[in-house]
């Protein structure tokens, strides 16, 4: 039997506000545990929520984005649950009115065809604390600082069909969110995460099967072997007689398995009802059109404005512009080198990226700063350096040995563009390889590259690469 894969993905991205959603206590990583959490994150008697409106206005700028409506009002609820590192006994989210719904984000498959994903809704909500299991002796410990963060939770429709999918729409709206600046992406710290609604259903049929929830996954890696683990089991279950669950699962990532964590809960099972101590959410339409005012460009717009400006084919410009930093990089750039935009992106996607993988930096943190690199791309379109050359210049400035022109200088690289110069050079080595000549006269036309390597080896690389070819060519022409 031929089977079909239904994936929808819920998606916590943590917001970027200085302080929670419902108090002004911070929400900085990294604290030593329990410093952030004030008498509302706690629950104690008497306190009240105070929503945070710059929560707000990140979730309209996100609900803009992917042209979705921004509800001019929305509900906040409680949802009732017991769990250690939930003080409160609930947490205030949204239910039945969230505050955006019905968007679309597209994605690029791998043969280059666009599929459009529905965002069903984005809603509102407060983190829960930490359980700390690692260094407590057959106890949990209890970090509340994470507890009262704003999460802005984004649910797919069941769209996608495959684990490659899936990916490619994390990846892109881990993108998107990073160019809002409403969240800084950063899944090592928790900021974004994902649980994976699994299920699968013999290709043609309707219906959907029945669906696994794989939680908390914090890598484009994990939710993709996740999903892949999960395909099989389910499969293999049916196919051999079983039935599928609904739960919730857990992925580990050593085993690389998912495993059965506790039973699906249903919506009744967390008795939503509107939270009493908060009024329903009302925005404005002069808030949205401010909050309209600040979207930035955004990924897809401008990877086609590359295309059509910089004259980039599309691979080149959706690798530039997968996040804004490097967008603005590469185009700084660009305005700043005035040069061939082609040769920009090769140094920013290749030697550049390289170096800064090797080094584990963001591209913020990069030794060679935009003005650096487009200094080093001038001096190539004048010809002081070749290309061959500007590797070893650009290894001296990620270093810390100055810019390009003071590179060039201390090192002695300048490019010997002097045809005499570079005349001699040909006629002793011609002199000095006759046999070599007389083979390449001959119809040894490989030997050209012989040729090649011996000017380049007697100038010290410092050849101008396009004069040594027409002069060896002439040359040996006889």
């Amino acid at each position: 039997m031929e089977w079909e894969t239904v994936i929808g993905l819920e998606i916590h991205a943590q917001l970027a506000t200085k302080s929670k959603i419902f108090t002004g206590a911070a929400t900085a990583y990294g604290a030593e545990p329990n410093t952030q959490a004030d008498p509302v994150t706690l629950g104690l008697p008497g306190v009240l929520p105070v929503l945070n409106k710059e929560a707000v206005r990140m979730a309209a700028k996100f609900g803009l984005a992917i042209d979705a409506t921004v509800a001019n009002r929305s509900v906040f609820a409680r949802k009732n649950y017991f769990y250690p590192d939930l003080p409160k006994g609930y947490q205030i989210s949204q239910y039945e009115l969230p505050v955006v719904a019905q968007g679309h984000l597209d994605i690029e498959l791998e043969d280059g065809s666009v599929k459009r994903i529905g965002v069903t809704r984005a809603h509102l909500e407060e983190d829960a604390g930490k359980s700390l299991h690692e260094d407590f002796h057959g106890m949990t410990g209890i970090d509340l600082n994470r507890a009262g963060t704003p999460l802005l939770e984004i649910v797919s429709e069941p769209d996608l069909r495959s684990s490659k999918e899936a990916v490619a729409y994390m990846k892109k709206l881990h993108a998107l969110v990073r160019y809002l600046e409403i969240c800084d992406g950063n899944m090592q710290e928790g900021s974004f995460r994902c649980d994976a609604n699994v299920s699968v259903r013999p290709k043609g049929q309707k219906e959907f099967g029945t669906r696994a929830e794989i939680k908390n996954l914090n890598s484009f890696r994990f939710v993709e072997r996740a999903i892949e683990y999960e395909i099989d089991r389910q499969i293999a279950l049916i196919e051999n007689g079983g039935k599928v669950v609904q739960e919730t699962r857990l992925y580990d990532p050593d085993k690389g398995e998912t495993r059965s964590m506790r039973a699906k809960e249903e919506a009744n099972d967390y008795r939503y009802f509107p939270d009493p101590d908060l009024l329903p959410l009302e925005i404005e339409a002069s808030f949205l059109e401010a909050v309209r005012a600040t979207l930035p460009e955004l990924p897809d717009a401008k990877k086609q404005r590359f295309m059509s400006e910089y004259g980039l084919n599309a691979y080149d410009a959706g690798v530039l512009t997968a996040t804004r930093e490097m967008a603005d990089y590469y185009e700084a750039v660009v305005k700043a080198a005035g040069g061939d935009a082609k040769i920009a992106a090769n140094w920013v996607m290749g030697e550049l990226s390289a170096a800064l993988n090797a080094s584990n930096k963001e591209i913020t943190e990069s030794p060679v700063n935009a003005d650096m690199l487009a200094g080093m791309l001038r001096r190539m379109a004048d010809n002081t350096i070749s290309g061959k050359i500007a590797k070893e210049v650009f290894e001296a400035m990620w270093n810390g040995e100055g810019d390009a022109d003071a590179v060039i200088e201390k090192k002695g690289l300048k490019q010997i563009t002097d045809t005499g110069a570079i005349e001699k050079v040909i006629d002793d080595i011609i002199a000095a390889n006759p046999d070599n000549v007389a083979a390449y006269r001959g119809g040894k036309d490989k030997l050209f590259g012989f040729f090649v390597g011996q000017v380049m080896k007697a100038t010290g690389g410092k050849a101008n690469p396009g004069q040594v070819n027409d002069l060896l060519k002439k040359k040996l022409a006889g």
